[in-house]
């Protein structure tokens, strides 16, 4: 039920992308209980004039290897499943493809189930 959106800049390997939506995935699956083959997952590189940031917001120094991740999901989830999500797509995406822990941005956007569509016309978690 996650609808995941990355943002990036431009440039990064076909492997880096994969490594980045393989990470957040498995992160959702172990933090947040997303059943297998539940993904969908969309990325958008940009070119320095469309990615804008402050590189030294709340202390944290970035970089341009910023990722911002934006989540859309059900509202279920407690906030320590949630404080888990965040370290754990933190350390996976340090681990590969390498990105600083500093560099991963992360925003949930939380929904009721009935705003779902996943085809077909229907709401399938109504």
């Amino acid at each position: 039920m996650p609808l995941v959106r990355i943002a990036l800049r431009r440039g990064k390997s076909p492997a880096y992308l994969a490594a980045l939506r393989n990470g957040i995935y498995q992160a959702m699956r172990e933090s947040f209980g997303v059943p297998e083959n539940d993904r969908f997952i969309v990325v958008s590189q940009h070119d320095a004039e469309e990615f804008d940031y402050d590189a030294g917001y709340l202390g944290i120094a970035r970089s341009d290897d910023l990722i911002m991740i934006q989540i859309a999901c059900n509202n279920t989830r407690t906030v320590e499943q949630k404080q888990a999500f965040y370290r754990a797509v933190a350390e996976k995406l340090a681990a590969d493809p390498g990105v600083r822990k500093e560099d991963v941005l992360i925003n949930l956007l939380e929904t009721a189930k009935e705003n779902w569509s996943f085809g077909n016309g229907i709401a399938q978690y109504v």
